[in-house]
């Protein structure tokens, strides 16, 4: 998927999402896409989102449960 298909909204949202389960992560800076995963660089570090992810955040944000919010936010980089 090209970066300007994907989009950005609903990975700041996202972000906005996982702030209960990890504060440190911060605000949307910047993404790259690779295969099947997006790389998003954040205020905080970088955080790495299932592709899938974003667009369930798009089509049906409801369906995303806690559970998988938690573990997603899991996969932050602080910034060293």
């Amino acid at each position: 998927m090209l970066k300007s298909n994907l989009p950005t909204y609903a990975i700041v949202e996202l972000l906005i999402r996982l702030e209960k389960y990890d504060s440190a992560i911060g605000s949307y800076k910047d993404h790259a896409i690779y295969t099947d995963e997006v790389i998003v660089k954040t205020s905080g570090g970088s955080i790495r989102f299932p592709e899938h992810l974003i667009i369930r955040q798009f089509e049906s944000p409801e369906l995303i449960s806690d559970d998988e919010l938690k573990k997603t936010a899991q996969w932050f980089k602080a910034s060293i």
